[in-house]
């Protein structure tokens, strides 16, 4: 499925995870959470699929211009926020000692799965990089759900509670330490449900869909798994005050570079994904190239195929074009990761055709060495003002 938080992050070591799966049974609520009551409600689906005559372009759109609006109005409900006003003592330790032990927590999770961007985050101010963190937990757990190991025992049941779940943590009532942290973080940024709710229905897309008939399915999914984590992070991140883009130019790339991350995750893991029976690459697009799904399962690569995947590989690359224009309009603080990660993924996609396009027996990867050149390259670039790197991009 997808990465999270703009980066992906690697698969290895699935089973110390285990301690990150949420408890979608009989929940358990944490001792921050011991005074708090759990809600009822009716599942909310998703509002990018509501209207299916619509191109998924034009869906997601929508959810763009409520989370841009939400950031103009640069306000919140309070009474949304966790109560940790009273000092409430549970075994020696207060409400705010045990949220920073949430939040704590959470930044281990990401120094362990996402090295390159935790380095990042730590340019932050604390109180952005805490919350960045938050999301990004809530993320892997999220899709750990359909990816990790206890994925078989997932049910489009699991997936309604999940989301019960998530309601409950934006209403101020988590379950555990990892859903306080986000819902103390949600209550201080305006930071919108919907991308949440849209990711999960991604993961019952994973449980119900294993082939995507054309480019606009493709994208939706694209969207769900991904694209909806730029729209989750950008409200925490900030847009510079030098910015002279719009707030809805800001968002478009920041779901810009989540549809090019999973486009080039897709790409890279043509192989792995045939060898569980998924394909993901648009059937038409596939047919129009003398291509079928018996030609990726047979894993040779031929001159159709590699025809085929520069043509793939060209669109990523646009999307990735699409999504510089933004990362250059982020705080200053917040750029560096982004960048960071931008550069390193963009390189998946040199190495697939460094491999010969040969995505069914070799893993396209970016070695240490580019890395490390890497780095300091996308600081650089994070360094400059808004304004100014933009022209650099429009003009190249």
């Amino acid at each position: 499925m997808s990465g999270v938080l703009w980066v992906v992050s690697p698969k290895e070591n699935a089973n110390s995870l285990l301690s990150l799966m949420p408890r979608i049974g009989s929940p358990r609520r944490s001792k921050l959470c011991s005074r708090l009551t759990f809600s009822t409600g009716v599942l909310a689906y998703s509002g990018a699929v509501a209207h299916p005559i619509r191109s998924s372009e034009e869906m997601v759109y929508e959810v763009v211009l409520k989370q841009a609006a939400l950031v103009r109005e640069q306000s919140r409900v309070k009474e949304r926020a966790l109560d940790l006003d009273e000092r409430i003592e549970t075994d020696g330790l207060s409400n705010w000692d045990l949220l920073n032990q949430a939040y704590d927590r959470c930044g281990e999770v990401c120094a362990e799965y996402a090295k390159t961007f935790y380095l990042g985050t730590l340019l932050m101010t604390p109180e952005r990089r805490r919350a960045v963190w938050a999301i990004y937990v809530w993320c892997r757990r999220t899709d750990e759900l359909v990816d990790g190991p206890n994925a078989s025992y997932i049910t489009p049941k699991a997936l309604d509670r999940w989301e019960k779940r998530l309601t409950d943590l934006f209403e101020g009532r988590p379950y555990d330490m990892y859903d306080a942290a986000l819902s103390d973080t949600v209550s201080k940024y305006p930071v919108d449900i919907q991308p949440f709710k849209d990711m999960v229905e991604g993961m019952r897309l994973d449980l119900i869909k294993s082939r995507y008939q054309n480019f606009d399915e493709l994208y939706l999914y694209c969207y769900y798994v991904a694209g909806t984590v730029g729209l989750m992070s950008v409200p925490v991140m900030g847009i510079s005050p030098e910015s002279k883009a719009s707030t809805e130019t800001v968002y478009n790339a920041a779901l810009a570079l989540g549809i090019a991350n999973q486009l080039t995750n897709i790409l890279r893991d043509v192989g792995e994904d045939a060898r569980r029976g998924r394909v993901y690459l648009p059937q038409d697009e596939l047919a129009q190239a003398g291509l079928s799904d018996d030609d990726i399962f047979r894993g040779k690569v031929t001159d159709k195929w590699k025809m085929f995947m520069k043509g793939q590989i060209k669109r990523a690359r646009m999307f990735f074009d699409e999504a510089e224009k933004g990362v250059s309009e982020l705080n200053s603080a917040s750029r560096w990761p982004v960048w960071a990660s931008l550069l390193l993924y963009r390189q998946i996609l040199d190495a697939i055709e460094a491999n010969g396009y040969d995505n069914f027996t070799k893993r396209a990867y970016v070695g240490k060495a580019k890395k490390l050149v890497s780095l300091p390259v996308a600081y650089g670039r994070a360094v400059i003002g808004p304004s100014k790197l933009t022209k650099q991009l429009v003009s190249r």
